[in-house]
């Protein structure tokens, strides 16, 4: 048993899902009871092992812990090398629990019976992915389960999507990602032909030239930026949650767009410090632009769904003013911001669905006066909107605090201009609300209302804790993270 835990525990936990798959690959398609059944159990082992993970993580190490190393090539310098550190630990928390969560939701709620099997398995095959690409210390495999998960959610969109658009939504969502991609493809060659690695251990005391780490740099950050995205790569987010099925925008939002944060974090800024320094003016100019136009935008939205995904480009742009403040709080915020994003947005983007299932309309200007029969729903709703936007005591609040207590030591006016992006977030945030909850209710549009359902309410319940947790105890979240941040200032400076 103690082998298993410590040489091979991260096998075990990136690839339970796949072990999931294999074994419904030999159900019938029409026991759907059994599929579901074993879809929910895998994501709970799953999740429950990501929680021991963290139990186990010894907070005052610096480096990878739980190191597996697997050849799996013939090539000698590529292998599969997984490890864990105070970054990706609570990333891999995030995607086991926002799975499970979808998973939950999925029980009766496909419409295609007869692709059931496909869809749980398209699932449990991204949370594989998703794992890995979290955990993997080599540049390579890391680029492999990086772009591999395009094609799960690619189809997942194309076929599970609620509208006629789908197809042109799933298209978009994977060339635009795709294309971007390809760069940081030819930049992981040129890497491993100028070292003869591409582990990141050892690729983290190379010490490239400056004009190579320019070009590097610019390779890595047009793969980054699509995936985050950064404005004016945003195009393909809106349309894809759009079309998206409810638990796909969960994961859209929730796990995915995180991989462009993580990847500046893992690669970027530690791999090429001179050139994260020398092109972080524009970093900055981006970030700002997005917060102020993806926050201008939201207000002009009518779809609930598109709310809510220009609200997630503007807190990505301060994510990543946070990860390009070079300092320990504004660093920390960034991460932190980031999990609460994957929550509160998971949240509101599940709240959306559940107007949408009873309503089959995702049209603002049809909602009004829900507070009178469906309370609970608002209650819930009012919580996270105010997470959303920031308030004292909620993850976002503790996160942008941070970013602006770390942009505060570089620049006074980037402060400024970030702060008044909160005020917009509140603006769009108390609107959308206000004009859902409050008000007449249009009855000649429903004919039909109910309160949120418990299963609803349980998937609900542990984005609520979260939510609170970070937000009332951050410190239980920020000793992981604080000594490998500390290492990775180490590497910039």
């Amino acid at each position: 048993m103690y082998w298993i835990f410590n040489h091979n525990f991260l096998i075990w936990v990136n690839n339970i899902p796949l072990l999931g798959c294999l074994l419904m690959i030999f159900i019938p398609r029409d026991n759907l009871n059994l599929i579901r059944f074993i879809s929910y159990t895998i994501s709970i082992v799953t999740f429950l092992i990501t929680i021991f993970l963290w139990i186990l993580f010894d907070e005052s190490y610096h480096y990878f812990q739980f190191v597996t190393s697997l050849k799996i090539f013939n090539i000698s310098s590529v292998k599969y090398v997984l490890g864990v550190d105070g970054i990706s630990l609570f990333f891999l928390i995030l995607t086991s629990l926002l799975i499970l969560i979808s998973i939950l939701l999925s029980w009766n709620s496909i419409k295609q019976l007869e692709l059931t099997k496909e869809f749980f398995i398209l699932f449990l095959i991204i949370e594989s992915l998703l794992l890995n690409a979290f955990s993997i210390i080599d540049l390579l495999l890391f680029y492999i389960f990086f772009e591999s998960v395009l094609i799960p959610m690619f189809a997942i969109i194309g076929i599970f999507g609620s509208r006629t658009r789908k197809i042109r939504a799933s298209y978009q969502f994977f060339l635009y990602t795709l294309v971007g991609s390809l760069f940081i493809l030819v930049a992981i060659l040129l890497i491993y032909f100028e070292t003869g690695t591409t582990n990141i251990s050892i690729l983290y005391n190379v010490d490239f030239s400056e004009r190579r780490q320019l070009v590097l740099w610019l390779a890595f950050f047009a793969s980054f930026a699509v995936k985050v995205p950064i404005i004016p790569v945003h195009i393909w987010l809106p349309e894809a949650h759009a079309e998206a099925p409810t638990i796909g925008s969960i994961i859209l939002a929730g796990i995915l767009l995180k991989l462009g944060g993580y990847g500046f974090l893992r690669f970027s800024l530690p791999l090429f410090p001179y050139a994260s320094l020398y092109y972080a003016p524009v970093i900055y100019i981006l970030s700002i632009l997005a917060i102020i136009y993806a926050s201008l935008t939201t207000l002009r939205q009518i779809d609930l769904k598109k709310i809510v995904a220009y609200s997630s480009i503007a807190h990505i742009g301060y994510v990543i003013l946070g990860i390009f403040s070079f300092n320990m709080e504004g660093i920390e915020g960034s991460i932190l911001l980031i999990l609460g994003h994957g929550f509160v947005s998971s949240a509101l983007f599940l709240c959306v669905g559940i107007l949408y299932d009873r309503y089959h309309t995702r049209i603002l200007k049809y909602y009004s006066g829900l507070v009178i029969f469906m309370p609970i729903f608002s209650t819930l709703l009012f919580f996270f909107v105010l997470a959303n936007l920031g308030f004292p005591g909620t993850s976002n609040f503790i996160g942008e605090f941070l970013i602006l207590v770390g942009l505060s030591q570089s620049s006074a006016l980037l402060t400024i201009f970030s702060a008044f992006g909160i005020i917009l977030s509140a603006s769009y945030c108390l609107w959308f609300y206000n004009r859902i909850v409050f008000g007449n209710l249009k009855e000649k549009y429903f004919n039909f209302l109910q309160d949120i359902s418990k299963k609803e309410f349980i998937a609900l319940l542990p984005l609520i804790v979260l939510t609170l947790w970070i937000g009332l105890y951050p410190n239980i979240f920020l000793k992981p993270i604080h000594i490998t941040v500390v290492r990775l200032i180490s590497h910039i400076i």
